[in-house]
Formats: structure tokens, C-alpha cells, sequence
């Protein structure tokens, strides 16, 4: 069988792809994440745009250093209008997040990408659209207070599979995207790809 590589640290990616039965070593990328979107900063380029760009440049980095196995880049942007969120820092960014996307409807841009020795060779793009409620302050910061260092694990300060699902009310879209790993085209793709059993 072909060695899968997931170019992620991501505990939920690769918790993800080891519960679908894959064998997956995790290999992190040494991209800088922060470097390549000031680089796109003003260029136009859409925040699905960008989640495909970054999982582009993990996969491709990881897979020049192991040029026999499939490697995933994956890469999630959540973005409100045209604005890009990114993980907050700290309990205040995270709370200034939320009072942002209360009220509003945000969409996750959950992108995968697949590279062999150094070139992509399959690609997707899956997007949920997320309605959070009206919060009010006093409830962001029992939240906040209440999940803790969790919110910081995001880039929208919440964590669906766990109390995140409190502050919604709609999601269009499937689970695996909202987590940030589109699985089912992704697995389609890995059969394609004779990675894994089909």
C-alpha cells in the first residue's frame, strides 16, 4: 500500500482520517501560513482561494521530502463578507470573534488538496455557511469562560463538536467540512489514487 501523509500536527484531521480506517503519518509543514496571505493581501484572491492555496503549499512542502507517498494539505479560511479570520490569540481576540459573527452568517472555506513528489494532483474546495445567533456580552463571556483555551483552537473561537453548536442557529453544510477535512471527495480521491482500498 501507498504511504498516506496528512502535512498537518492537526489532532482533528488526523483523528478524522484514522477513524475512516486510513493508515496516516502526520508530518508537519514548515510553511509559514502568515507569510504566504500577506503575499495574497489585496490581490483578490477569494478566502476559498486561499484555504486552496495553503493546502496546496503544506502537501506540495511535505511531499518534495517524501516524493513515494500521497500527501494531504488541508487548510481551512472562515471569512464574513470578504474579511479572513484567523485563530484568535487570546481570550479577548476570541471574544472580539465572536460579538463579529454574532448575528451573522460566516462560511467556513474547508480546502484539500493531494500532492505526489512535488506536484498537486487533486484538489478540492467544500464550503458551509454558518448562521450564528444574536449573543449577547454577557453570554460570550460566560461561554469563553466556560470552554476556555479550547476557543483559541479555531479560527472562529468556537468548536462545533462540542458546546460551539450553542451559539448556532442554521448550518448548511456537512460535518466534515465545518471540522475542516472535506473526507468524502477526499476519500473518492485517495481510491482514485489506489492509496487506499476501493
Amino acid at each position: 500500500m501507498t504511504q498516506i501523509i496528512l502535512a498537518s500536527t492537526s489532532p482533528f484531521r488526523l483523528k478524522m482520517l484514522r477513524d475512516a480506517g486510513l493508515t496516516v503519518d502526520a508530518v508537519a509543514s514548515d510553511i509559514d501560513e502568515r507569510a504566504i496571505d500577506a503575499t495574497l493581501k489585496d490581490t483578490g484572491v477569494t478566502p476559498a482561494e486561499v484555504a486552496d492555496i495553503l493546502a496546496e503549499a503544506k502537501a506540495v512542502s511535505v511531499s518534495e521530502s517524501y516524493p513515494d507517498a500521497v500527501v494531504i494539505g488541508a487548510d481551512q479560511t472562515l471569512s464574513l463578507d470578504d474579511e479572513i479570520f484567523h485563530k484568535p490569540a487570546d481570550m479577548e481576540g476570541a471574544r472580539r470573534h465572536l460579538l463579529a459573527l454574532s448575528g451573522k452568517t460566516h462560511e467556513l472555506n474547508s480546502a484539500v488538496v493531494i500532492a505526489r513528489a512535488g506536484v498537486p494532483i487533486w484538489r478540492t474546495v467544500s464550503v458551509a455557511r454558518m448562521t450564528m445567533r444574536k449573543l449577547d456580552l454577557g453570554f460570550i463571556g460566560r461561554h469563553l469562560s466556560h470552554v476556555g483555551p479550547k476557543a483559541l483552537q479555531s479560527v472562529g473561537a468556537y468548536q462545533i463538536e462540542g458546546e460551539g453548536i450553542q451559539l448556532f442557529e442554521k448550518i448548511e453544510g456537512d460535518h466534515f467540512t465545518i471540522v475542516g477535512l472535506p473526507l468524502l471527495p477526499l476519500l473518492s480521491a485517495l481510491r482514485e489514487q489506489e492509496a487506499i482500498d476501493g
